[in-house]
């Protein structure tokens, strides 16, 4: 397979395991999925391992994790057996991540523009006055008014949407080729929801880059994504093209979508979702 056609990540039977006083505790069983130049959503409830799975893949679990995998590499990388220097020569450059809250995210002593200068200096290797012009136009390019106003403001003096923005524009300053979205929009209202949506698909088109979207709000990915995986206590119960989820087959995909209400739903009550224990079972 040639570097054209390689997806961009490639997971084979990831695993990820916690040491409990009661013994392993396994929070993510199995995962085996790949990711190319396309939007791939990743949904499920809380606790359903889909957060650890994009955390594995930049290498940042708790030291007490026990990872393994058959495979896990980043354009043929094995991101396994990869050094410390190798890893934090991607970290940030070729793979970002954007977490759930700014607030926990950015630094509360520094401007928003100097964290993505300084984003651009580590990554990108370019001069002070560069990084600054880098960061003013990636402002702008999250739909930020008075960018120069608004690079000189902390995090404590930007609305939660704004925080998110920020965010998103110091993840792709070094112009990363795959960017993991954790949940991006769920502390947002509706209208923001949408607007970070749109500034995430213009970014990806424009670069052609790969997105891993997480997410428990299924209608969302099903609107936004290529393809969908849906997930339950660390095993990947489906994996479907996003805008074949309607009709999804799996029980536990079926009871997700019936327990969504909806305009002019005529049922009394919601469905309550149902699980089986076999879902826990190797296939």
């Amino acid at each position: 397979m040639n570097a054209a056609t390689r997806p961009l990540l490639e997971i084979e039977d990831l695993k990820i395991s916690f040491p409990t006083p009661t013994g392993l505790f396994h929070a993510v069983r199995g995962v085996s999925f790949s990711v190319g130049r396309e939007r791939l959503g990743i949904v499920g409830e809380s606790g359903s391992g889909k957060s650890l799975t994009g955390r594995a893949i930049m290498q940042l679990l708790p030291g007490n994790a026990h990872l393994s995998a058959k495979r896990l590499a980043f354009d043929g990388i094995d991101l396994l057996t990869a050094s410390a220097k190798t890893l934090r020569s991607l970290r940030g450059a070729r793979i970002s991540l954007v977490m759930q809250d700014p607030k926990y995210s950015l630094n509360p002593v520094m401007t928003v523009g100097a964290q993505i200068a300084e984003a651009a200096r580590i990554h990108g290797g370019v001069s002070k006055s560069e990084a600054r012009l880098k960061a003013l136009a990636m402002l702008e390019a999250v739909r930020i008014r008075e960018p120069e106003r608004v690079y000189q403001l902390y995090p404590h003096e930007v609305s939660g949407g704004m925080g998110q923005r920020i965010m998103i524009a110091m993840m792709l300053v070094p112009e990363p080729d795959l960017l993991i979205a954790d949940e991006p929009t769920s502390a947002l209202d509706v209208t923001v929801q949408l607007q970070v949506l749109s500034i995430l698909d213009d970014l990806v088109r424009q670069r052609g880059m790969g997105l891993i979207f997480i997410s428990h709000d299924l209608e969302l990915v099903a609107s936004f994504c290529d393809r969908v995986i849906v997930m339950y206590a660390g095993r990947m119960m489906e994996e479907l093209p996003a805008h074949d989820l309607p009709a999804a087959r799996h029980p536990y995909t079926r009871g997700l979508l019936n327990s969504l209400p909806r305009l002019g739903d005529q049922r009394a009550e919601l469905a309550t979702l149902t699980r089986d224990p076999a879902w826990l079972v190797e296939p």
